[in-house]
Parts: C-alpha cells; sequence; structure tokens
C-alpha cells in the first residue's frame, strides 16, 4: 500500500461523525454485530487529543463544537436516524485524550448506512441481510493536503489507529482494495475469513494514502 507525503488533500473517512473526528486526530474503533434479519448493533469508541477538543470551548470555534463528546452530544447527532437506538454512552480522560465509548442498535442495513454516511458516497451494499456486500472507504486516496506538515502530522498520528470489525451469523469473508478496485495486502493485523472479518491501519497510513482504502465485507 502506497503512502507519499506530496499530495492534494486529506481524504475522507467514512460517516460524518468521524470525518469530523478523524480531521482532529483521533484513535477510532467500530464493531458491527448484524443477525440473520438485517438488524445489529454498533460498537464505537473514538479518542480526541484534548488540546484539539477544547478549541469548541473557544467562541468562534463552531466547527468543534460538532464533536459528540458528551452522551447528549452524541443522541442529538443521532437524532435524525429513526432506525438508530443508542444503548450506551460513556467517557472518559486523561492528561492527553478525551475517549468516548457508545453502543447503539439500528433496525435494518439501510439504518446502519445512514449511520456511516449519510450522504451515501463513501459506503455501498448490495444484496440482503442473509447474503450481501457492504464497501466501506476509509480513504479515498488524496492523501494530505500540504507536504510541509506531513512529518507533524505523522508524530500526532503516531500512537492512533482505526480499527473495523464485523460478525456476521454465518461466514463471511473480508477484502482491501484500492480506489481503482484492485486488491491491497492484508498485512498482520487482519481477519479476513471466519463469523468475525477485522481490520486495522495507523492513523497515518489512512491520511497518508494515495491509492485509497475500501474495506468490503462480503457474506
Amino acid at each position: 500500500m502506497k503512502s507519499k507525503s506530496k499530495s492534494k488533500s486529506i481524504p475522507a473517512i467514512l460517516m460524518p461523525l468521524v470525518l469530523l473526528l478523524l480531521s482532529s486526530c483521533l484513535g477510532l474503533s467500530l464493531d458491527i454485530a448484524l443477525n440473520q434479519n438485517g438488524s445489529g448493533t454498533v460498537a464505537l469508541e473514538y479518542q480526541v487529543l484534548r488540546a484539539l477538543e477544547s478549541l469548541g470551548r473557544l467562541d468562534g470555534n463552531e466547527r468543534w463544537n460538532a464533536i459528540p463528546v458528551g452522551r447528549a452530544d452524541f443522541e442529538r447527532s443521532l437524532d435524525r436516524l429513526p432506525e438508530m437506538k443508542l444503548l450506551s454512552f460513556s467517557s472518559k480522560e486523561d492528561e492527553k485524550n478525551l475517549t468516548s465509548a457508545a453502543r447503539m442498535e439500528f433496525s435494518s442495513i439501510t439504518g446502519l448506512l445512514a449511520f456511516l454516511d449519510a450522504g451515501g458516497r463513501r459506503s455501498s451494499f448490495s444484496g440482503d441481510a442473509r447474503s450481501g456486500r457492504l464497501v466501506l472507504t476509509l480513504s479515498e486516496g488524496a492523501g494530505i493536503e500540504n507536504p510541509g506538515l506531513d512529518d507533524l502530522i505523522a508524530e500526532i498520528s503516531s500512537s492512533y489507529a482505526v480499527s473495523i470489525s464485523m460478525s456476521f451469523p454465518g461466514e463471511g469473508s473480508l477484502e482491501l482494495l484500492d480506489k481503482q478496485g484492485m486488491p491491497l495486502p492484508l498485512g498482520s493485523e487482519f481477519n479476513a475469513s471466519g463469523r468475525k472479518l477485522s481490520c486495522s491501519f495507523p492513523l497515518y497510513e489512512v491520511l497518508s494514502s494515495e491509492d485509497g482504502i475500501n474495506v468490503v465485507f462480503s457474506w
């Protein structure tokens, strides 16, 4: 998988929430469990640098206020999604990070996609609950906007990762494809077959990718 310092723009990451959070340098873990009827649960955990989150408390920085840092914030972000229900939410902080964890349930795969990608530009689904193919785009392959910031972004993001897993009632498979639909190497932190599939990337690898990263779940 290629990662180059000279490129055009910071890649978009799936989900409006994740798009916003990832622009703030974070760790992200997403775990989806699918039932036979297409319903299921989602467990989401994300870390935000406290130094960046605090910007939202300053006048004129409305962009950062949208980051859900409490249960009420997260509930408001789900108000427009009738097929999503918040089951639990918790948060904690240390000297460096604010860590939030939420567990939700969805009533259909359509409801799940509305949560993952409201605009429908970075995810796609074909098939049904019994046999389907779900594609999630982690990176569109634009790389890092300003090559002069490459070293700084690499340093800040070095302790963060993006992890996604999905489990099924039966067997499934996982593929990684670039923006041209060509296979990417799986590496060491992947489980590509079985009932629970998973993959994990260093955050910098996602941000700096020029080839694009598409995670494909099939069952």
